[in-house]
């Protein structure tokens, strides 16, 4: 047995009082679950702090989700700041305005349960089961407003504990270990990796490279990864990249890297955003390696571009009807740059989600291309279509600075003009329909 091993399990033997312990056919209860979480912050001594952690987390583990839901209920209705003392601290802190007084406001507003967080952060393996209960919370609660005062909790939490002073930027290739290599089928989440004979084409030959975040609290698990083609100039088809029977390019021969798939791997790590810093370190990298690079783009799918078309038809567009029925090249293009630089959400960013990431990290919209993924996805998020986001390293913290700051779209004037051709004619038939 391992010493952490042995140190779990006499952490474990502390907890007499851990029904669930008794007997393998005995369930946990998750109303002595939330008793034994609302006594952890409390606790001073770190080895009872340690084995009641690993007493809710063994018994969270064993619920079923109506027990989880049970569980999250109780960390929303049970773990708020007390308002009385809150507002009492406040006048306090008004009236003195003293180092001590804003100390104890500051203690009394935050929530107690990020102190129970940060207590069952404590059990051995605590980070990485903590990903997982947020993980559960975001799948069993969904929407709610009502806990996401619970979420805001985990992510302000998580937010530091995966900060980027933490994070390994590792390469992965054929010699990576085993377990490591069926993470990136399980999660490669952007161009299904069908086996091992694919997986290899994917990470073995020299013009192809993988790399991926990963955090000590979770050392067999990749929090992200991209994956990276060497190529000559700008690539047309998906397929053509990820095809076994392709010709291999010497590295040193490439001039362009194609970031043709980014896959975030955590479901409990939800809206923390490793993208932006992966693909600047991935970018430095390959340019320390291969100074002959001096393009770097994306080859991107486009998930909303087929709902929006058919919104845009139900709409009476009738020109996109037209498109729908019969989609060719030049007008499928000319309706995507549209799509992409001037579709917007209800909050006045661009409508897309891949193009919000991009464009937020300051890439430029570059380039839209037809007929670019023919798999059955391609064909139902997108009509084939996909377009190449540019970094290029002169300009991406001004363009980064102007899309956040104005909603600026960095892209080229042709597809600018494209874009908004595409918008006065669509607006034109529809206004001659209404007429």
């Amino acid at each position: 047995m391992t010493l952490t091993a042995q140190i779990y399990d006499r952490l474990s033997s502390l907890v007499v009082s851990s029904s669930w312990r008794r007997g393998k056919e005995a369930a946990p209860k998750p109303e002595a679950l939330i008793e034994s979480a609302r006594a952890l912050p409390g606790l001073r001594s770190e080895t009872r702090v340690m084995a009641m952690a690993v007493e809710v987390l063994d018994g969270y583990a064993a619920l079923d989700d109506a027990g989880k839901r049970v569980f999250f209920d109780a960390l929303r209705d049970g773990f708020d700041p007390d308002p009385e003392a809150l507002a009492g601290a406040a006048r306090a802190y008004l009236d003195i305005g003293d180092p001590a007084a804003l100390e104890n406001l500051s203690r009394l507003a935050e929530p107690p349960r990020q102190e129970l967080l940060r207590r069952l952060n404590m059990a051995p393996g605590g980070t990485a089961r903590l990903v997982g209960m947020r993980a559960d919370l975001l799948r069993l609660t969904g929407r709610d407003a009502a806990f996401a005062r619970v979420d805001a909790d985990f992510r302000h939490l998580l937010k530091s504990w995966f900060n980027r002073g933490f994070l390994e930027l590792v390469r992965i290739d054929w010699r990576s270990p085993a377990l490591l290599l069926e993470k990136l089928i399980e999660y490669e989440a952007v161009h299904e990796i069908r086996d091992f004979r694919d997986l290899q084409m994917r990470v073995l030959p020299p013009d192809r490279r993988c790399y991926a975040y990963m955090h000590p609290a979770m050392p067999d698990e990749p929090l992200i990864f991209v994956e990276v083609a060497l190529t000559e100039g700008l690539p047309d088809s998906v397929q053509g990249l990820i095809e076994e029977t392709r010709e291999l390019l010497p590295p040193e021969k490439a001039d362009t890297a194609v970031f043709y798939s980014i896959s975030n791997c955590q479901a409990g790590l939800a809206g923390i955003s490793f993208g932006n810093l992966l693909i600047k370190n991935v970018v430095a990298e390959l340019s320390r390696e291969l100074p002959g690079l001096s393009v770097f783009v994306t080859l991107s799918p486009i998930p909303g571009l087929r709902a929006w078309l058919e919104e845009r038809s139900k709409a009476g567009e009738t020109a996109i009807a037209k498109l729908l029925d019969d989609p060719t090249p030049a007008a499928l293009s000319a309706q995507t740059a549209r799509y992409l630089l001037l579709a917007k959400d209800d909050r006045g960013r661009p409508r897309d989600p891949v193009a919000r990431f991009h464009l937020g990290n300051g890439a430029e919209a570059h380039r839209v291309i037809s007929s670019a993924d023919i798999s059955k996805r391609g064909q139902k998020q997108s009509l084939g279509m996909m377009v190449n986001y540019l970094y290029d390293r002169r300009r991406i913290e001004a363009q980064h600075d102007e899309f956040t700051e104005s909603g600026t779209i960095a892209a080229p004037k042709k597809l600018q003009e494209l874009a908004r051709k595409a918008e006065t004619e669509a607006r034109q038939t529809d206004g001659k329909k209404k007429k």
